[in-house]
């Protein structure tokens, strides 16, 4: 089995937003860092977490997270 990595759309729910990872995490309970780590994938949340983190931004679990790489939108911001 590979790897178990899980993508996220977290930044970007974050920047269409202007909801800052302070923000965010004080929102959900959890330290800023976290946050980043979330972004990055170099966390992969709890079922209980990445729940809390789709009811926040008030969409379906399956817009914030995947197990395969999101497609890129077209909305400029680098390579």
């Amino acid at each position: 089995m590979s790897s178990e990595i899980v993508y996220n759309r977290i930044s970007m729910l974050r920047a269409e937003r202007g909801i800052s990872r302070k923000d965010l995490a004080a929102a959900l309970g959890v330290h800023y860092q976290t946050v980043g780590y979330l972004e990055r994938g170099e966390y992969s949340p709890s079922l209980f977490l990445a729940l809390r983190i789709a009811e926040y931004f008030e969409v379906p679990v399956e817009v914030v997270f995947s197990l395969t790489p999101f497609a890129r939108l077209g909305s400029g911001g680098g390579a």
